[in-house]
C-alpha cells in the first residue's frame, strides 16, 4: 500500500469512530430518556449491534457509496483524503457544538466538493448521486409523518389502558431499540466501507469495487467503538431538549426509525441515522400536541442539515486545491 492509501484507510476508521460517537446519541437518546435502559446498557447493546448489522443486512449502501456516486478511473487518492478530512472537521465542531447534524450528508459533500475540483463534473455518476440526494432528502420527511401517524395509531389502541401500559412501552424498547441499532450499523458504517474500498480501487490495491472482509471488520468495530464511547453533548440534545419524551414516545421513535432506515439499507439508500430520528422524534411529539415541541431546537438542527452539504463540500475542494500542491 502507498502512504497516501494507508492516510485514506487511517482517516476512514477516525470517520468511522467519530460517526458512532457522533451517531450513538440518535439511537441511545430516547431508549434513556425514557428510562428504557441505563446509558451504560443502552451504549453497550448499541455498539454490538453496530458490529453485526453490516453481516446480517448486506453491503448495498456501501455499493452505492463507493461504486454508484463517482467514476474511480476519473479520481485520484487525494480526492478521498479531502472528502474524509472534511466530514471529520464538521463532525467534530458538530460534535464540540452540541448539533446533531449528519455524518451521512458531511461525507457526501465532501466527496461532491473534491471529486469536482479533482476530476470536474465529468467524474460524477448523475444516477447515483441523485439516488443518494433522493434517499438523504426525503427521509426525514418520511420519519416525521412515519413518527405522528404511528404515535395516533398507538394512543387510539392505547386510550383505555391502565398506566400499567408504560411498563409495556418502556420493555419493548429493548426490541424497537435494538432494531434501531442494527439499522444505523446496516447504512452508516457501510458509507465508511464504501468510500474506503473506493480508495482502494482508485489506487489500484483493487481491480475492480467488491469490499473486503477485512475492511468490513475494521470498519464496523471502529462504528461499535465510537458508539460505545457515546456523544453526550448530543444524547441531551435529542433526548430533552426537543420535548421531555415519555416511554411511548421512545418506542413509536424507534420502531418508526428503524423501519425507515432497514429499508432503505436493503434497496441500497444511503440516509441520514441523525436526520430520521430527530424527525420521528418530532413527528412523534406533534402528534400528541404541537406546541409540546421545542420549534427553536428543531429548527437549530434543520439549519446544521442544510449547511452541512454545501459547507463540506467547500472544505473538501480547499482542502484538495491545498493536498495537490504539497503531495507528489
Amino acid at each position: 500500500m502507498s502512504p497516501i492509501l494507508i492516510a485514506v484507510i487511517i482517516l476512514g476508521l477516525g470517520f468511522a469512530l467519530l460517526n458512532g460517537v457522533h451517531d450513538s446519541s440518535n439511537v441511545v437518546a430516547t431508549m434513556i430518556s425514557s428510562r428504557a435502559f441505563s446509558p451504560p446498557v443502552a451504549l453497550g447493546v448499541t455498539a454490538l449491534a453496530n458490529f453485526l448489522a453490516p453481516f446480517i443486512f448486506g453491503l448495498a449502501v456501501a455499493e452505492t457509496i463507493g461504486n454508484d456516486v463517482v467514476a474511480s478511473s476519473s479520481i485520484n487518492v487525494i480526492v478521498i483524503v479531502a472528502a474524509l478530512a472534511s466530514a471529520i472537521l464538521w463532525d467534530l465542531l458538530t460534535w464540540y457544538l452540541g448539533f446533531p447534524s449528519s455524518s451521512s450528508h458531511a461525507l457526501v459533500g465532501g466527496l461532491i466538493g473534491a471529486v469536482v475540483i479533482g476530476g470536474g463534473w465529468q467524474a460524477v455518476e448523475l444516477p447515483g448521486l441523485i439516488k443518494v440526494l433522493v434517499a438523504l432528502f426525503t427521509s426525514p420527511l418520511l420519519g416525521f409523518i412515519f413518527g405522528l401517524i404511528l404515535l395516533r395509531l398507538i394512543l387510539i389502541l392505547s386510550w383505555n389502558a391502565t398506566p400499567k401500559v408504560n411498563g409495556l412501552f418502556k420493555h419493548s424498547q429493548i426490541i424497537t431499540g435494538v432494531a434501531l441499532a442494527l439499522s444505523h450499523g446496516a447504512n452508516d458504517a457501510e458509507k465508511t466501507m464504501g468510500i474506503m474500498t473506493l480508495g482502494l480501487v482508485t489506487d489500484g490495491y483493487l481491480r475492480v469495487f467488491a469490499v473486503p472482509f477485512w475492511v468490513i471488520i475494521i470498519c464496523a468495530g471502529a462504528i461499535a467503538l465510537g458508539t460505545a464511547i457515546g456523544g453526550w453533548r448530543l444524547i441531551r440534545t435529542l433526548g430533552g431538549k426537543m420535548f421531555k419524551i415519555r416511554p411511548i414516545d421512545g418506542f413509536t421513535s424507534q420502531l418508526a426509525s428503524a423501519i425507515i432506515i432497514i429499508g432503505a439499507s436493503l434497496i441500497g439508500g444511503p440516509v441520514s441515522t441523525t436526520q430520521v430520528v430527530s424527525a420521528t422524534i418530532m413527528g412523534a411529539g406533534t402528534a400528541e400536541r404541537a406546541n409540546k415541541v421545542r420549534w427553536g431546537v428543531a429548527w437549530d438542527i434543520t439549519m446544521a442539515w442544510l449547511l452541512t452539504i454545501p459547507a463540506t463540500a467547500l472544505v473538501a475542494g480547499g482542502l484538495y486545491s491545498a493536498l495537490i500542491r504539497i503531495i507528489p
